[in-house]
């Protein structure tokens, strides 16, 4: 079967991220990828997935390399990989731009998959690095969606820069209220982006 979908995971590790913030984001990912739903969804249509872990310039680093899931044991694999994964960076800025420039020459490793994604989940805005508008516009013209997580601690600031900045315009944000909504947000968001929509 051909690949319906590229999914790059990227998790924010920046310097507003604490240790167990950063633990709720892995073990909600971890999770995610232990629901049955989107186990189902993921063999069905041999989603390949991976995870890099992002926050200044020059630091982003593939912690999850692309992984076909073609069976629950491959989605069991990547979910223990998440649960595990250790912190890449720590005290740093929040490079946007530069995370979205990182991956898109990823998605050459995977070139049969029909939908390539990428997947950015935040708690800030950018403050180094380069112009994400501008990343945005390669990304959509290499046919690459971006969409986003703003992990909020008040209002919708993340959430408007994201959707004004950041997401691709076929892409869509999700809100988590505080880092312990996170869990509940990565799974919605994970099975929505990697739902086949029949117009």
């Amino acid at each position: 079967m051909a690949c319906e979908t590229a999914l790059l995971l990227a998790i924010d590790v920046s310097n507003s991220v604490d240790g167990a913030e950063y633990r709720l984001q892995a073990d909600g990912l971890a999770d995610a990828l232990q629901d049955s739903q989107i186990v189902e969804t993921m063999v069905r249509d041999q989603v390949a997935v991976a995870v890099v872990q992002w926050s200044g310039v020059d630091q982003q680093a593939l912690s999850i390399p692309w992984t076909r899931i073609t069976g629950p044991g491959l989605a069991a694999q990547v979910s223990a990989q998440a649960r595990s994964m250790e912190r890449a960076f720590i005290l740093s800025g929040t490079a946007t731009g530069d995370v979205i420039s990182a991956a898109l020459p990823l998605f050459d490793q995977v070139p049969d998959c029909k939908r390539k994604v990428i997947d950015i989940s935040t708690d800030g805005t950018a403050n180094a690095g380069d112009d994400v508008r501008m990343i945005r516009t390669r990304a959509e013209r290499a046919g690459v969606t971006i969409n986003g997580i703003g992990i909020e601690s008040m209002g919708l600031t993340i959430t408007n820069y994201l959707r004004s900045s950041v997401i691709t315009r076929d892409g869509f944000v999700m809100t988590a209220r505080m880092h312990r909504d996170y869990p509940a947000a990565i799974r919605a968001k994970i099975l929505r982006e990697i739902t086949r929509v029949i117009s």
